[in-house]
């Protein structure tokens, strides 16, 4: 596994893993970096939902053909059965079933990593998915990485390295704690160039929460409670529809200052 201040080469792109405590938004923030990035034509965007809870689809109004989960579990269990794959036949397999389950919306491609299914761990088709994974991403000018809380679960699922790790918190000392928490972990888990804190749902009374976080959790910016994503939250809205408003003009904002996407 690289350390955390290696190096990641310039032509490798632009990879965000979004984290954070349930229920902050990060699904959200996920889903409107997806919408900005997209703006950004003729780049490609690579959206990859690395929560179980599969909140992502929602967000961008995509349908889960298929999870890498899934993938992964019907190798094993044939696998097991005790008939013979070796290693190439095995990436094959692999590398057409990955690509196969990928759901593409104009310069959009979506993956879903799924829910871990069963016990135990077979690491050769683990390791062989986070290859096939890290090379699909290369195709791409922008990855973003709806992760779940925990960062050390976007290293073991999907890669080892990405550009930018971006914390969700909202306005309370509990969302702080487990971006401070996911920071400590990500110091030996994953390797990344920038990171930044992103205070989401901020109402006007709270203006200066964003101003008291300790400058070792990199604030990055905040986003206002916005009438309009709660809207299309409520009513399942493609967040991809989204028309302009305050909540994607400062989270370009964050974008632009200390994350310099």
């Amino acid at each position: 596994m690289p350390e955390p201040s290696q190096r990641i080469e310039d032509h490798d792109p632009t990879v965000i893993a979004v984290c954070g405590k349930g229920g902050v938004g990060k699904t959200t923030i996920s889903a409107m970096l997806t919408r900005i990035m997209m703006a950004r034509k003729p780049a490609r965007v690579l959206a990859i939902d690395a929560d179980p809870a599969a909140g992502l689809s929602t967000a961008l109004g995509l349908p889960v053909i298929q999870t890498v989960d899934n993938i992964r579990c019907d190798l094993v269990r044939d696998l097991g059965s005790g008939n013979p794959v070796d290693r190439g036949a095995m990436l094959h397999r692999l590398d057409y079933e990955v690509t196969a389950a990928l759901v593409e919306e104009r310069n959009l491609a979506f993956l879903a990593i799924g829910r871990p299914e069963g016990e135990g761990c077979y690491c050769r088709v683990n390791h062989l998915l986070k290859d096939i994974i890290g090379r699909l991403a290369q195709q791409f000018d922008y990855v973003i990485i709806d992760g779940e809380a925990g960062i050390e679960q976007v290293n073991r699922r999907v890669m080892a390295a990405v550009t930018h790790l971006l914390l969700v918190s909202d306005a309370s000392l509990k969302g702080i704690n487990v971006c401070r928490a996911i920071q400590t972990v990500a110091a030996s888990a994953i390797a990344y160039r920038v990171k930044g804190v992103i205070i989401n749902r901020l109402r006007p009374q709270e203006n200066d929460f964003l101003a008291s976080l300790p400058l070792d959790l990199a604030p990055a910016g905040q986003i206002p409670e916005s009438e309009t994503v709660r809207r299309f939250d409520m009513q399942g809205q493609s967040l991809l529809t989204l028309p302009e408003c305050r909540a994607l003009k400062s989270l370009r904002a964050c974008l632009d200052s200390v994350l310099q996407i």
